[in-house]
């Protein structure tokens, strides 16, 4: 088979898989595209992409231009003579960057396109209930997540399934789609379709702190469903008042039950063995979670912190 020559776009753990497996495969990856070195925590570390990690240990070309449209990065790119552009995980980018390559730009996106097209499509299959999802290879156009399908995956949600399960699952799988689609495109197999006209696809906007609270005016299974869905990252939260103080509350995992009860959403019943919050139809039970300032614990030790019941409450 022929080989194409490859520069592969992407930052984080989802890209890298992809970079990994088109670096094994039998294309040649002529440079990589990535984000600026960033200094974070504490000490003010500089914290290289783990894109950028796994192309300096293979001694692939990197490039992290702050501007997509600066001159000198894109005259070095278009001396690279790549085929294709594959990118994965990235930021939006511009015309001039996404035609340059002859064959064009192709992006791989975690959800079943048309629906969930945006920043966090994994998390939304998951709050929203989905039973399946996916991952899609498609053409960049200048429209976000709207170009031409190249090829398609489907995979099961797994009941109980959490966000981070399935981040790594179809990390893998797309990987794999990657590759099928270069091994296609140079085959000249794939036939690229437009995605189809939905009046109202789902969507899968960016999500931000406010966010991540969890409503419990929700029925059980919608707050279950969004805590699964924000596990672990960027972890859905309540606030709880102890004493005087209010504190934030992530929770990473729980059980509800269906229930009737009288009582109020939201009201929270906590005793030495059992922490329970109140729903619309019934009540939920967190197992993980994590109180500000403290480390993520379990149920079982998070209760052990405390003596005085009493004073704790929902804010």
């Amino acid at each position: 088979m022929k080989s194409l020559k490859v520069v592969f776009l992407g930052t984080p753990e989802f890209a890298k898989t992809s970079l990994e497996a088109i670096h094994q495969s039998n294309h040649e990856v002529v440079g990589v595209v990535t984000v600026a070195d960033k200094a974070s925590g504490r000490g003010q570390k500089i914290n290289q992409s783990p894109v950028k990690v796994y192309a300096a240990e293979h001694n692939i070309p990197v490039f992290q231009p702050e501007k997509l449209r600066n001159p000198e990065f894109l005259e070095s790119l278009r001396a690279l003579d790549a085929d294709v552009f594959v990118v994965v995980a990235f930021r939006m980018m511009p015309k001039v960057l996404f035609e340059m390559p002859r064959m064009g730009t192709f992006n791989l996106h975690a959800s079943l396109l048309p629906d969930y097209r945006g920043a966090a499509p994994i998390n939304y299959a998951v709050i929203n209930g989905e039973e399946k999802t996916g991952a899609t290879t498609f053409f960049i156009n200048e429209k976000i997540d709207e170009g031409n399908i190249l090829l398609q995956e489907e995979i099961n949600i797994l009941p109980d399934e959490n966000a981070g399960s399935l981040h790594d699952r179809l990390m893998e799988m797309g990987s794999k789609l990657v590759v099928k689609t270069l091994d296609g495109l140079v085959e000249n197999a794939i036939e690229e379709r437009p995605q189809p006209h939905v009046e109202h696809p789902k969507n899968a906007y960016k999500i931000f702190k406010e966010d991540t609270k969890i409503n419990w005016d929700a029925p059980s299974k919608t707050v279950h469903q969004f805590i699964l869905g924000m596990s672990p990252y960027p972890a859905a939260f309540t606030t709880l008042k102890i004493g005087d103080e209010e504190k934030g509350l992530k929770i990473y995992a729980g059980k509800f039950e269906i229930a009737n009860h009288g009582k109020p959403a939201g009201t929270l019943e906590i005793s030495k063995n059992s922490f329970k919050i109140y729903t619309q139809d019934g009540f939920y039970e967190p197992l993980e979670l994590q109180l500000e300032g403290k480390k993520r614990m379990n149920i079982k030790d998070f209760l052990n912190g405390f003596r005085n019941f009493d004073e704790i409450k929902m804010a």
